[in-house]
């Protein structure tokens, strides 16, 4: 048999050994603290602060000292929505979130218990009191004043614990049931107003537009109306040029000829005594100076017409009725050679048609000989 004394003590030693083991895993466990590169820890020995440990690995007394952790990036707190009553007596509803940063571990770590509850309650209230010193109004419409306000309420308390606020953004202004339904009336009853100056706006310029056309319409109109006076006083102008170019042509060798006429009539009479007034006798006697065999004396003297003056002239456009005129009777000229032709013709009993289209087609025929 074996003896029971020894392996007794056998057990004891590996018990021994493995508590020792266990105390020695555990008191390394306990020396050892790692401290990630995005964090800072605040170590306490028996309760009291004794430093921060930066990122890395750090060997601190096992079974009596606390380390803390500190994030020291960028973090997001949810302020929880808030009640508030505005300036002019509007309850409304606002939410909001905060961005904040640990600057001082230390200072965090003693000046204030759980900063992030710290903060979250103090922007709530700062929330409120922002919320009810404005109007309505300004809460809906300005909320990045309400978020550089909170910003300026919480700076101060916040750098005493070593926190820095970043930023604040307020997310949701929430006016109550019956404010929404006042301020949905309100919008439609200025919807409706703009929609009603919008129509007048439009109404007025379809009035504009119409007495504008009307405007054009009647401008137009007068001066169709104006141009139909002009051309028909510049006809009247031309016939009373005619008419005056007409008289200018006859001259006094015409009023002379009209004597003559009238003293034949006379002569015609039973009378044998006559009244002839001066002027008729003296151009009688100027007429008998250009007569052929007149034992007058001829001057240089001619019965010309009257010339206008050069005004007068410009005024009529004599100068272009005479242009006119011209043109008139060079297209007036009679074609003497077909004359001449039409009357051989009728001499030798041929047809005055078929001799025109016999001259042609012989023109013609001539016309292809000379270009071959």
């Amino acid at each position: 048999m074996i003896p029971l004394v020894p392996v007794q003590a056998t057990l004891t030693l590996t018990f021994v050994a493995l508590l020792l083991l266990f105390l020695a895993i555990v008191t390394v466990w306990q020396m050892v603290e790692i401290v990630d590169a995005t964090e800072k820890r605040a170590l306490t020995v028996f309760g009291e602060y004794r430093k921060l440990l930066e990122p890395g690995i750090h060997f601190v007394p096992p079974f009596v000292s606390a380390t803390h952790h500190f994030d020291m990036r960028t973090q997001t707190l949810d302020v929880p929505s808030q009640e508030a009553i505005t300036i002019d007596n509007s309850p409304v509803t606002a939410d909001a979130v905060v961005y904040i940063r640990v600057m001082d571990a230390k200072r965090a770590f003693l000046e204030v218990d759980d900063y992030k509850r710290a903060v979250s309650n103090l922007a709530q209230t700062t929330l409120r009191a922002v919320i009810g010193g404005m109007e309505l109004d300004d809460t809906l419409s300005r909320r990045e004043q309400i978020n550089a306000r909170i910003r300026e309420e919480l700076d101060e308390p916040t750098d005493e614990w070593g926190i820095r606020v970043e930023s604040v953004e307020v997310r949701e202004v929430t006016p109550s049931q019956g404010v929404k339904g006042a301020m949905e009336q309100q919008t439609s009853a200025e919807r409706k107003r703009r929609a009603m100056i919008l129509e007048a706006q439009g109404e007025r310029r379809s009035a504009v537009e119409t007495a504008e056309g009307d405007k054009q319409s009647n401008i137009i109109r007068a001066q169709g109306e104006k141009q139909s006076q002009i051309l028909e006083a510049q006809g009247d102008a031309v016939s009373t040029v005619l008419r005056a170019k007409s008289a200018e042509s006859m001259g006094e060798r015409a009023v002379i000829e009209k004597g003559m006429e009238t003293l034949e009539s006379i002569g015609q009479g039973e009378s044998t005594t006559f009244v002839l007034p001066q002027e008729l006798t003296s151009l009688v006697g100027r007429y008998g100076k250009h007569l052929t065999g007149s034992d007058t004396k001829i001057t240089e003297e001619q019965l010309d017409s009257l010339d206008f003056d050069e005004e007068t002239r410009e005024l009529l456009g004599l100068d272009d009725i005479t242009e006119m005129i011209a043109g008139i009777e060079e297209e007036a000229q009679p074609d003497l050679e077909a004359m001449e032709r039409e009357a051989d013709a009728i001499k030798q009993g041929r047809d005055v048609d078929s001799e025109s289209d016999d001259d042609v087609d012989v023109s013609e025929t001539e016309a292809e000989y000379e270009m071959e």
